[in-house]
This record gives structure tokens, sequence and C-alpha cells, in this order.
């Protein structure tokens, strides 16, 4: 993932800062507990092709 991209990108929802995740290819916003896919290289930003993330 290209680290100028990450600095532009904030959830769709909340307009919050991503965590990127190497290994699971997805791109976390820890407030609304949603992780965003990446796809062949390509953020997935959409909130419905979200996964929910469970609260520890």
């Amino acid at each position: 993932m290209d680290a100028r991209l990450l600095d532009i990108l904030v959830c769709p929802l909340c307009k919050g800062p991503l965590e990127y995740d190497k290994k699971a290819q997805e791109l976390t916003c820890r407030p609304d507990r949603l992780a965003y896919p990446i796809r062949d290289g390509i953020p997935i930003m959409w909130a419905d092709q979200a996964r929910k993330i469970e609260a520890v």
C-alpha cells in the first residue's frame, strides 16, 4: 500500500484516520469498528463491503 495514499484516505463514515493491516490486507477504523478490504491493491471504501470488528 502506497504511504502517500494512506495519508489521504479516511473512513467514509466518520472521516477519521485508518490503520493499515498489511497481513490482513485491510484498512481499519477503530471508532466505527469496521475493516475495509484491499483487493488487488485497491482499497474498497464502501461501508457495505466492510467487515465489522468485534469489541475486545
